[in-house]
């Protein structure tokens, strides 16, 4: 198995977690799990948001339909943060 996945199974038998989670994360399109060989799989560069949304979750006690909000929100931050800083780099081209 190529070292870029990592099972489901194995990830939630790790962090003592309900696959159930994993499945309602991937329904309301917060992750994305990849089949092969009828196995379900993660990414392993989705881990770090996975653990992210574990802890929204799990230690502050935030439903998905708050940690959908929460995404779009940051989603929407990063995108003005770096519109600004295109913006600020523009604006020294002219200033210059």
């Amino acid at each position: 198995m190529d070292d870029q996945y990592i099972s489901i199974v194995e990830f939630c038998h790790c962090y003592k977690l309900e696959y159930s989670f994993i499945q309602s994360l991937t329904e309301h399109g917060l992750i994305q799990t990849v089949i092969i060989e009828e196995n379900e799989y993660i990414e392993q560069e989705q881990i770090r948001e996975l653990e992210r949304l574990m802890r929204l979750h799990y230690d502050l006690d935030i439903n998905l339909e708050g940690i959908e909000a929460i995404n779009h929100l940051l989603d929407r931050v990063s995108h003005l943060q770096n519109e600004v800083r295109q913006l600020q780099n523009r604006l020294k081209l002219y200033e210059d």
